[in-house]
């Protein structure tokens, strides 16, 4: 799995799902930039796990540190440093995956490439990594928005349950208006109770998200 993504706004993360801490480093982001930290953390408040019974329910406040390339609220073209220390990691409840593998997650790939992994919450293949993501996420979005760049995102299936229309007739404000963050009220009930009936049956499903990109 790659640590970094990006060329130009090129992102590095760091750190395991149970490890002290995770974080990311931004390189290429330019000075003079205003970071709105209120808006990273609200970016993050979105992500956070435990909001809702069909998310995980592992609780971390996802509070950030600035450790670098911030001066007086502004960039400065250095490489932008940011930390999360983990707080709910309880490594005793993945003891039993030890000598075991998830169906449909990364533990049997890392097993395959590296000869071993950290079975401890999946390590570097843990859902947990997002919050990074996210963080680089919320920085590149001012960044963007500087030049009238919109970006948004949806759930638009889970499972069989889809959303059959086009985003142009959508309601993006009602994203946010449900836990499985899908702007029509009928078809989010629907992909709801699918998740409830399959998480109920002892096992899982998957889904996509669209993005739209405005200007």
């Amino acid at each position: 799995m790659a640590n970094y993504f990006g060329k130009k706004f090129k992102i590095t993360t760091f750190g395991e799902s149970h490890g002290k801490a995770i974080g990311v480093i931004i390189d290429g982001c330019p000075a003079g930039l205003d970071i709105n930290k209120a808006f990273i953390q609200q970016e993050l408040a979105r992500r956070k796990p435990g909001q809702s019974k069909i998310t995980t329910q592992r609780k971390e406040d996802d509070a950030f540190e600035l450790l670098s390339g911030i001066f007086e609220g502004k960039t400065t073209g250095a490489p932008i440093a940011i930390q999360f220390i983990n707080k709910d990691a309880k490594s005793e409840d993945y003891v039993h995956l030890a000598k075991s593998f998830r169906p449909s997650h990364a533990d049997f790939t890392y097993q395959q490439k590296y000869g071993l992994r950290d079975y401890r919450g999946g390590g570097r293949s843990s859902a947990r990594e997002t919050a990074s993501w996210v963080a680089a996420g919320a920085i590149a979005k001012q960044l963007l928005h500087t030049i009238g760049v919109r970006i948004n995102a949806y759930v638009a299936q889970v499972g069989p349950v889809k959303l059959n229309k086009p985003y142009e007739a959508l309601d993006m404000t009602q994203v946010e208006s449900n836990m499985v963050r899908c702007p029509d009220k009928k078809i989010a009930e629907k992909m709801i109770l699918f998740i409830e009936k399959i998480k109920a049956e002892g096992d899982a499903t998957g889904g996509m998200v669209s993005c739209v990109m405005h200007g």
